[in-house]
């Protein structure tokens, strides 16, 4: 199996939930080249191939005839990530080889099994105190790990919201302050 990293297995998981299977848009942020790098290895993995841009797509980039390409995934990926795919749409055929490839934002490709937080790592106990019936406010997460508030702040909305993709919520609650909790 393949191994993906956490931004592929995010853009892969994306990819896989829409019907078409496209790429775009993206829900990771990457900086300079790091698209283009995460995209052309999970190209070169089999994991995404280049289909003919819809007038309302993405494109991802032009062909020899400068035609608008853009990127769906393989069966390949939806196997790697463990996904049902249903019965043949033209989107999941088997996967071309790339001629080129160009401008790519990020994903993993090769894995045995989903990378994912250790059981025993501090970001898995905040999931699991956010993940509580009735979530976690902010101090009482710096008492739990001894962070500094703006630490904590920075674990949801970066390793959480954006590299995990996961939805965390948060509201007023009178007597406790403002409460976060991941839905789901």
């Amino acid at each position: 199996m393949t191994k993906l990293t956490d931004t592929q297995l995010i853009i892969l998981g994306k990819a896989c939930e829409r019907p078409d299977g496209a790429v775009y848009p993206l829900t990771t942020k990457l900086k300079g080249g790091a698209v283009t790098k995460v995209l052309s290895s999970l190209i070169t993995k089999g994991l995404l191939k280049e289909v003919r841009a819809k007038r309302d797509e993405t494109i991802w980039r032009r062909d020899d005839e400068d035609r608008p390409l853009t990127l769906h995934a393989t069966p390949a990926a939806y196997h790697a990530l463990g996904i049902e795919q249903e019965a043949s749409s033209p989107e999941t055929a088997a996967p071309e080889k790339p001629k080129r490839t160009r401008v790519a934002k990020g994903a993993k490709a090769t894995k045995e099994k989903p990378t994912r937080t250790r059981a025993d790592s501090k970001q898995a106990q905040l999931i699991e105190m956010l993940k509580a019936s009735n979530g976690a406010t902010i101090d009482e997460i710096v008492a739990a790990f001894s962070w500094q508030p703006h630490t904590v702040r920075g674990a949801i909305a970066g390793a959480l919201k954006k590299k995990l993709g996961l939805e965390v919520t948060s509201q007023k609650v009178e007597g406790r302050g403002r409460v976060y909790r991941i839905l789901g």
